[in-house]
C-alpha cells in the first residue's frame, strides 16, 4: 500500500506476484499438527518457514527452496529475501499481538516484484493469521468457522477493537 485515500480507496503499487505462499508458525496448529502429528497448541522449538505453491489447481503444494529454484518460481536472492521479510514480519506481530493480550500463532504472507525489489504484496488479517487469546486460548480467527466454534464475525471484531479499529 503506498497510500490511503478514504476508507473505500487505496493506492497500491502493481506488483508481479512471487507464486509463493509463505506461512510463519510459531506454535502447531491446522495443517502442520495434522501432517506431522504434533499436538495443537505444543510450542514450536524455533519459528518454521514453510513455502507452497500457489497453484490452486495442484492445491499449493509445500515446496523447499530447491523445488522453487528447479521451477523457476524464485532466485536464490529472492528466497533469502522472502525468509529474511517474514521472519522480521513475524517478529514485529508477535510483539504487537502480544500487547493485545493475543497469540500469534502463524500467518500466510505473499511477495511480489516491484521495479526488481521483493516487497509484501498481501493483507496480514485475521483471515491470513490465526491468532488465539492469551488467557483463555479462545480462537479469533477463521477457524471459528472452520471448526463450527460460533460467529467469525463477533472474534474478527474482538480482534478489530484490541486493534482500535470500530
Amino acid at each position: 500500500m503506498v497510500e490511503e485515500l478514504s476508507d473505500t480507496d487505496t493506492v497500491v503499487k502493481k506488483v508481479e506476484i512471487v507464486p509463493l505462499e509463505v506461512i510463519i508458525r510459531n506454535i502447531a496448529a491446522g495443517s502442520f499438527s495434522k501432517r506431522y502429528g504434533v499436538l495443537e497448541g505444543t510450542p514450536l522449538q524455533c519459528t518454521s518457514f514453510e513455502i507452497s505453491y500457489k497453484n490452486d489447481a495442484l492445491g499449493d503444494p509445500l515446496l523447499n527452496d530447491y523445488h522453487a529454484l528447479a521451477l523457476g518460481l524464485a532466485t536464490e536472492a529472492e528466497l533469502a529475501t522472502l525468509k529474511q521479510f517474514a521472519f522480521t514480519v513475524n517478529d514485529v506481530l508477535k510483539k504487537y499481538f502480544d500487547s493485545l493480550n493475543i497469540i500469534l500463532v502463524h500467518f500466510k504472507i505473499e511477495f511480489g516484484r516491484y521495479k526488481g525489489e521483493i516487497i509484501l504484496a498481501d493483507e496480514i488479517s485475521p483471515d491470513t493469521c490465526r491468532l488465539w487469546d492469551k488467557d483463555t486460548g479462545k480462537k479469533l480467527d477463521k477457524d471459528r468457522f472452520r471448526q463450527d466454534l460460533g460467529n467469525v464475525e463477533d472474534a474478527y471484531n474482538e480482534v478489530f477493537g484490541r486493534l482500535g479499529i470500530k
